[in-house]
């Protein structure tokens, strides 16, 4: 039995903007800033990479991979900018568990 690289599997379903979507909410409910930041450059290089993304931000490349490491701080401003071209937004959502 052959098994599937996961990498190459999750790039793949990244590419779809609702998946990309869930999966960017679901690592953002687990309050890990760090991981948050590689799921958000697992759904960029799914879309074309660091490379393509760069140019359409406004951003060098070497940048982008800063904001995105683990130590990346993004602003919000920054954080809209990277998601927008990638069809995805930020939005507040009621906590049921408040």
């Amino acid at each position: 039995m052959r098994l599937k690289n996961y990498k190459d599997d999750l790039t793949r379903r990244l590419r779809d903007p609702e998946y990309a979507a869930e999966y960017l909410a679901q690592v953002l409910a687990g309050n890990d800033s760090a991981a948050f930041l590689i799921a958000l450059k697992d759904v960029v290089e799914a879309s074309g990479g660091m490379s393509g993304l760069a140019g359409r931000v406004g951003l060098k490349r070497p940048s982008l991979y800063k904001i995105l490491s683990k130590r990346g701080n993004p602003t919000l401003a920054t954080l809209r900018e990277i998601l927008k071209p990638l069809g995805l937004r930020v939005s507040v959502a009621l906590d049921k568990a408040a």
